[in-house]
């Protein structure tokens, strides 16, 4: 069956379900690629969640393609970090959305916004003229003529900066829609669910919008479609209980959902159908008192602003004084429950921050000039939790992310397609970063210089050579020995360049008397 055939057996379809006239398919296939792009994000997936028992639909897909063993989240390892990395194909230090919360004095000179919020997104983009610092996949599309689709159960922001300028597409989702003209197009799909729903109808709604809307209407060449219902149940009652087990098979029921309507409609061997996630996951044991960690430093400005303004594990020291740094730090190394800290690099090619013990913010790729003037992680431990899923870090809560363990740093990547190998394992390291650049190039498109990830050559079907891998390990420490922490770092070299990968920290504290810690 040609392309243009199954296009319009599926553009018949949805018009006799939805009561709509379907593009034609002379316009929809004027310019589209040899094979499209379908990113399913499952928001917190580790791949440890993917079993023959609980997601069979994905474990096949695996079995048909490839199981990518050693993929990363891009640090630090929450959502709206990902959700830009996936958007530009690099890394904080170029992107600059440094995390979920992000500091701007430009909007607000007292307090953290929260990027979960698109109103707060635009308020930044407004201030600084821009939101992200790093052009999008979204734009190199709309450059070729082709477009873009995003539909997502998840936040209005995380939505949002998969493609933040709208470029050559649409982002459907049940708070919002845009382009504006597509939300009478959103009704065939009925009410959207209650923001806080807990029944896997946010998911579903996002995956209709894509199969019944966003697909026939948008004809999109990559689209993304964020999955997070699974994140809730996790967050809300840990890794292993009933509820996140319950949501794991209602989330591999929602993508064979996805090859299920696409094979019917002949379309399934036009997609190449890639399964990540923004992060892993930990249970949490506590964490510090960061407000008695920060107390003797606090303060205000001449304008009454604070002096030091902290959140998601960045501390913004305002008025720059590096002595009040140095303080912060040796507080943080004495303090339980606290993992890597890292501070600004003297040079972009070492890995020491300039504080004793601390690792260079290049270590972490996240030296900008958005960044604050200490980034730390909770710490983290192998342990198991009740329901025997191994993996803690010192935060508040039940269970979550952010940290610089490698249970929160390694996630998820399973891909099948026509553009993909077979039945193949692939060990190679990758990131959520190297997306972009690989769809672009599976598109025929060429990858913009700014983009930091690689082409995951090794996974792609077709005579390729193999990569070149080193992992190695560079740690820091104070001088009395108190603390020290460890960078693991894979080095990929590829294409005759090299690539690195940020696999996780290990720290080391023995602690002298507390009366004997110099002030």
């Amino acid at each position: 069956m040609s392309r243009r055939t199954a296009l319009t057996l599926f553009t018949a379809c949805w018009a006799a379900a939805c009561g709509g006239a379907a593009p034609s398919p002379e316009a929809s296939t004027a310019s589209a690629p040899r094979h499209r792009q379908l990113l399913v994000v499952v928001d917190g997936l580790r791949p440890d969640y993917v079993t023959e028992d609980v997601m069979p639909r994905l474990t096949a897909l695996g079995r048909r393609g490839v199981v990518f063993t050693r993929h990363h989240s891009v640090y630090p390892t929450v959502t709206r970090v990902n959700a830009s990395s996936i958007a530009t194909g690099s890394y904080p230090e170029r992107h600059g959305l440094l995390g979920n919360t992000v500091f701007f004095p430009s909007v607000d000179s007292a307090r953290f916004l929260d990027t979960s919020d698109r109103g707060a997104l635009l308020r930044v983009a407004e201030a600084e003229g821009h939101l992200l610092t790093a052009p999008t996949m979204g734009e190199s599309l709309q450059a070729a003529g082709l477009r873009m689709l995003v539909t997502s159960s998840g936040s209005s922001g995380s939505a949002f900066l998969n493609n933040p300028t709208l470029a050559g597409g649409a982002i459907l989702h049940y708070e919002y829609v845009l382009p504006e003209s597509m939300a009478a197009d959103m009704q065939v799909l009925g009410p959207a669910p209650a923001d806080d729903a807990v029944d896997g109808s946010l998911d579903g709604y996002a995956i209709d919008a894509f199969l019944r809307v966003g697909l026939p209407k948008v004809d999109p060449s990559v689209t993304v479609i964020w999955l997070s219902d699974l994140d809730t149940a996790a967050h809300a009652h840990g890794m292993g209980s009933p509820e996140a087990v319950d949501t794991l098979r209602r989330v591999d029921a929602g993508l064979g959902r996805i090859e299920d309507a696409l094979r019917d409609a002949g379309l399934l061997d036009t997609y190449d159908i890639w399964v990540t996630s923004d992060h892993g996951f930990s249970t949490y044991t506590g964490a510090v008192d960061l407000r008695a960690v920060l107390a003797p430093f606090m303060g205000t400005l001449a304008d009454g602003t604070p002096r030091v303004v902290a959140g998601g594990g960045a501390i913004y020291v305002r008025d720059g004084d590096e002595a009040a740094v140095a303080g912060i730090v040796r507080a943080l190394q004495w303090s339980t429950g606290v993992g890597a800290i890292f501070t600004a690099g003297a040079s972009p090619d070492t890995l020491e921050g300039h504080v004793p013990g601390t690792l260079s913010f290049h270590a972490a790729r996240w030296q900008h000039p958005r960044a604050a003037q200490i980034l730390y992680s909770p710490d983290w431990t192998d342990a198991a939790n009740a329901a025997g899923v191994r993996g803690t870090t010192s935060s508040n809560g039940v269970a979550g992310h952010g940290s610089s363990s490698p249970w929160d740093v390694h996630n998820t990547l399973i891909a099948a397609g026509p553009d993909l190998r077979q039945g193949q394992t692939v060990d190679v390291p990758t990131s959520n970063a190297d997306l972009a650049p690989t769809f672009l190039t599976l598109l025929g498109l060429p990858v913009p210089p700014t983009m930091q990830g690689r082409v995951v050559e090794d996974g792609l079907a077709g005579d390729r050579p193999a990569s070149r891998v080193v992992t190695d390990e560079h740690t820091v420490r104070r001088e009395d020995g108190s603390y020290s922490v460890t960078a693991m770092i894979s080095t990929v070299e590829s294409g005759g360049r090299e690539y690195t990968y940020f696999d996780g920290t290990r720290v080391t504290r023995i602690l002298p008397p507390a009366a004997s810690r110099p002030r």
